[in-house]
């Protein structure tokens, strides 16, 4: 049977290459896959200076690593990503209804 989520099939490749690590090995991936995407931004906005532009980034290829690198942390940690992002929606929802934003209440 095909795996049927982002998370089953990064765990699929990972299991088949052996790359599957500890959980810290895997926060740290994260970490900087993120760093490389805002980096990318930064640096196409001139630290926000000028409007992001059209032309390509790169930040599919930046934004598939990150991807990648939650769905490994989320298995090594026993998460289950699908679950885990619809208990965040149903908490954003609550959080607009209640007060009008999706952040922490304001004090």
């Amino acid at each position: 049977m095909a795996p049927t989520n982002w998370q089953q099939q990064a765990t699929a490749f990972a299991h088949e290459h052996e790359l599957m690590h500890d959980p810290t090995i895997h926060a740290l991936d994260l970490v900087s896959e993120v760093g490389e995407t805002a980096k990318a931004l930064l640096l196409a906005t001139q630290y926000g200076q000028r409007p992001l532009p059209d032309t390509d980034l790169n930040l599919n290829e930046e934004l598939g690593d990150a991807l990648y690198s939650l769905c490994l942390l989320s298995t090594a940690c026993g998460v289950d990503l699908e679950t885990a992002f619809r208990a965040a929606l149903a908490k954003y929802a609550r959080r607009f209804q209640s007060y009008g934003a999706i952040g922490n209440k304001p004090s």
